[in-house]
Order: structure tokens, then sequence, then C-alpha cells
């Protein structure tokens, strides 16, 4: 059923509870990314970062994505490879210790790791627990299943800034990381137990070797003030030279080499599998994935268009992009498995990338624009996006459950020309359109519409490719979504921009406050146009992706 060697004490998994355990793990992840939102300045202030300095917070969530992004094209790649739960396990145990980092954090550097870890973690779940779904249901009946899967993320991603809201309410912000952390043990242990045991035997030597170093480290991190500043002990904490990071002290040092040297251990007992994931491949898209992210992800979107080092990071990325065409013509074993990127699965790519597009534009301009009109609180804003993200779980739902009648490109398209004609409507608000019930329809039409589209994405990309790259599809369609997320905020915030200095140039008085909010409400417009164009698009190209699904012998798998 699963590509790849299984541990030969496997019992048959539990598909039900499987799908529901993964997919919770996947909502904590999803969770995760905006979860920061409300605690950044908390955050900011615990490792001595001032208020007056918050442009420096710019890495603790580029960082995640940077993690997110990079790497999962690998992850989808391990896990055609080897055993689909064994990636999931794995992602579980990286989301863990990125937390726990995260949680211990004295430093921004510290900080700005622990979340890039996390980030590894928690995008790698996403194309494990798609793969898990195509192993565990047959083709015709595979529909509800991705909608679940694609609901529950959304919904973590609704939760997130609430639950760290409540939980900065009664704690400090390390106690947001800490229960990721508790969560992620609960969940590896559940994983384990519904798909059927544990997936490999873990070897000794390197696994005695990485609790030693991560404890070591965890001293580096968390070590109290009494030993320290203890003119007997405290030595090994002190930083070299200049340096002000605890991972650059005699013990902050040790833990990193004893823990490199069980993942350079692990590696070596690793290489087959690394050797057929293609590993120069994989670093050569990292690289370029990497540098789009910096590049507009790092820019602040009020003033520029791409990041401080995007005029160098953007000729890398194309470099990086050049050499792996060229070695994907040579390797014998690609990370993109040829062939695959044809067809369906290239639609499917491209309405991923616009479900991204009218995603963020919502998620980012809802908010900026309660607060222009309204003059209210971050958390006042992010109540009024709550009416367009509880839609989109719903959605989701939905979608899934109508492939079964009427297949990928049909919902798909009515849910993304759903959501263009919300975003057009949106386009035209003015000063009180927010205020008004007709707001909160608009909103939910456009959440509906792009939750419809999430589960005949990942259909029809897993219906096109072979099953031993299920999980590689799958990761390319989350990395073309988030792609879409990064790079369309930035351009479309930069046509905003555009026409907003216009504005501004054209008035009589540009110290009317009120005209000023006006122009502002120009760059709103303009952003949420170009969204609905992307959604139209998208809804012309999800046409392609074909109609109801034909029902074959699959049908008796065990998800039947």
């Amino acid at each position: 059923m699963t590509p790849g060697p299984q541990a030969p004490h496997l019992r048959e998994p539990a598909p039900r509870a499987l799908l529901a355990s993964a997919s919770v793990a996947v909502a904590l992840a999803a969770a995760d990314t905006y979860v920061v939102v409300l605690a950044l300045t908390d955050m900011m202030a615990g490792v001595g970062v001032g208020i007056d300095a918050l442009q420096r917070a710019t890495p603790i969530i580029s960082g995640f994505l940077l993690g997110y992004v990079a790497v999962l094209p690998l992850i989808g790649r391990l896990a055609d490879l080897t055993s689909r739960q064994r990636v999931l396990l794995s992602c579980l145990a990286v989301f863990v210790v990125g937390s726990i980092v995260t949680a211990l954090a004295s430093d921004l550097g510290v900080l700005v790791a622990g979340r890039v870890i996390q980030g590894v973690g928690g995008g790698g779940l996403v194309p494990a627990t798609l793969a898990i779904v195509a192993d565990l249901w047959p083709a015709d009946r595979r529909g509800l299943p991705l909608g679940i899967v694609g609901a529950v993320q959304e919904l973590g991603s609704v939760l997130g800034p609430l639950l760290g809201a409540l939980l900065l309410a009664v704690a400090d912000w390390r106690w947001i990381f800490w229960l990721n952390a508790l969560a992620g043990v609960v969940l590896t242990a559940v994983v384990v137990r519904t798909g059927g045991g544990m997936p490999w035997r873990l070897r000794a030597g390197p696994l005695a070797l990485a609790v030693v170093g991560l404890a070591v480290l965890t001293l580096a991190l968390a070590a109290p003030e009494a030993l320290t500043t203890s003119v007997a002990l405290g030595g090994p904490f002190v930083p070299f030279g200049s340096a002000t990071s605890v991972l650059l002290t005699p013990i902050g040092v040790l833990g990193l080499v004893l823990t490199s040297g069980a993942l350079l251990w692990w590696l070596a007992s690793a290489r087959e599998v690394l050797r057929r994931a293609d590993l120069l491949g994989a670093v050569l898209i990292g690289t370029a994935l990497a540098g789009v992210i910096l590049t507009f992800a790092a820019a602040e979107p009020e003033k520029e268009v791409v990041g401080p080092l995007g005029y160098v990071l953007l000729p890398v990325a194309g470099l990086a992009v050049l050499a792996y065409l060229i070695h994907h013509r040579r390797a014998a074993d690609p990370l993109v498995p040829r062939g695959l990127l044809r067809g369906r699965a290239v639609a499917a790519l491209v309405v991923s990338l616009a479900v991204g597009v009218a995603l963020v534009a919502v998620v980012v301009d809802v908010p900026l624009m309660a607060r222009l009109v309204h003059d209210t609180s971050e958390t006042g804003a992010a109540l009024v996006l709550l009416r367009f993200l509880v839609a989109v779980p719903v959605g989701a739902l939905a979608g899934g459950w109508l492939l079964r009648w009427l297949g990928d490109g049909p919902v798909a398209a009515v849910g993304l020309l759903g959501a263009g004609l919300g975003l057009a409507l949106m386009s035209v608000w003015g000063r009180g359109s927010l205020a008004t019930p007709a707001s909160v329809l608009v909103l939910a039409l456009v959440g509906l519409g792009v939750g419809l589209a999430l589960a005949p994405v990942n259909n029809a990309a897993l219906a096109h490719a072979p099953e031993a790259a299920h999980a590689t599809i799958s990761a390319l369609v989350v990395v073309a979504r988030m792609i879409g997320m990064v790079v369309g905020l930035a351009l479309l915030t930069a046509i905003g921009l555009h026409q907003y200095y216009g504005a501004v140039a054209a008035l009589p008085d540009p110290t009317d406050t009120t005209a000023l909010v006006d122009a502002a409400l120009v760059q709103v417009h303009w952003v949420f146009r170009g969204a609905a164009l992307a959604a139209v698009l998208g809804a012309a190209t999800a046409l392609t992706l074909g109609r109801r699904p034909r029902r074959g012998a699959a049908a008796a798998g065990i998800g039947h």
C-alpha cells in the first residue's frame, strides 16, 4: 500500500483514525504559521529587541516560511521513497524540536532558528498526509478525506491567532511553543498507534548521540543564572569574543557539534535513500525557493516590492533553477520524476498558485481596510477577518464532498469564480462597507470559494501522478500555493502602492486625513482587483482538471 520498505512488525493501519491524527498534526502546523501575529511584540521583547526595532521581527515570520517551503520537495520525495508514516513522524519530531528551541530562545538568532526548524517540520506534514490519503482511499473516494485535510488545515489557521491571544491573556508567549511541543509529542504517539506501529527501528548509536547533544543544547539555552554567572562553573557559558548568543559559548558549540554528529551519522546510514532522492537537486530547488521567499517575504509591503537583498537573491534563485533544469536532464533519479509535470498536474499547480493569491489578498488587506476605516485594533481587525476564515474550512469540506458527483474541474472552477466575484465586489467597497450585513455575505462567498478549490486541486494532482510520486506532487502543490501567497502579495501590493501614490499626488490638500484614507482605500481596491483576476484565471485553468472521476477497480480499497 505505501511505497518503500516497511518494517516487518507493522500492523494494518486504521485509515480514519490515522487520517484524523495526521490532519490534527497539519492543523497544528497551520496554526503555528499565524500564532505569532499577536505575540510578535512580546516575542521581540523576550529576546531583547525593543518595540522601536520591530522591523527586525521580519525573520521570525520569513524564517518559518523559509523552512516550510524550501525543503518541501525533498520531504515529498523522501515520503515517496520510504514510508509516509516514517516521514510524518520525523516531521513531527522536527516540529517538536523547533518548538522547544523557540520556547527557550533568549536572543533573536536562536528564535529565528527555532522558527525555521518548526517550518521544516510543519511543512513536511502536509505532503505526507495527502499521500497517506491517496494510499488509503481509492481515487473515486478521496474527495471527502482530502476535503477534511484541507478543512482542518484552514481551521488551524483560523484558531492559531485566537489561541495565541487566549494564551497571552493568561501566560507568557513561550507557553505557546511549549504547548506546541507537548501537542507534537502526543500526536506522535497517536500516529504510531493509528498507523500500525513504529515504522522503523531506531539505531542506538545516533539516537544516544542526538539525545546527549540536545540535552547539552537545552542546558546552553536554559541554564539558570546562578550557573551561568558562577565563578567556578560559569566558564562554559561565557560567549566567545564579542559574541552575544548563548550558542556561541563552549557548551553551546559542544551541543551543536554533538547534534550535528548525530545528524551526519543518520545521513550516512540513509545515504542510499538520499541518493535516490536526488540531494543535489533538492539543494538547487531549495536554494531557488529560499531566494524567492527571502526576497518577497522579507520586504516591507508599505515601502518595497522586494527585500533588502532581493536584487542579489533573485538572480541566485534564477541560476539555481537553470542549474536544476540541466541537472534534471542528466540525473538518473531526479528530485521531480520525469514526466510528472505535464497535463493536469501543471494545471493543478497553476490553480493552487491562484488560490494562494486570492487567499493572501483577503488575509492581509481586509484587516488593513478595517484598521483604515474603523481605526480598530489588530484584534478587532482579526475578528472582521473571521467572517472569511470560518468559511474556508466549510468550503473545503463541501468541495471534498462534491468531488464524488461533479469532479475536480467543475468544483474548483465554481469555487474560484465565486471567489473572483466576491473579490470584485470588495474592490468597490467604501468606508462603511465592512459594517454592513452584505460584507459578511461577500467575505463568506470568497471564503467558501477558496475552500471549494482546495480538495479538487490536490485530488487532480494525485490522480495524475503515479503512486510512487504522490507525496512529491502533493509537496509541489503546497509550494505553488505558498509561492502564490508570498509573491502575489508583493506584486499586488506594489500595484496598489503605485495607485496610492498617484492618488496622494493628485490631492489638493495632502494633509486632509479623510482624503488620505480614501487614497489608502484605492491601494486596497487594486489588491482585490488583482486577486479577483487571479481567481478568474485560476477558474479557467481549473476547467482542464477534469469532470466526474471514473470508478475503477480501486473502489475495493480499504477506505471504501
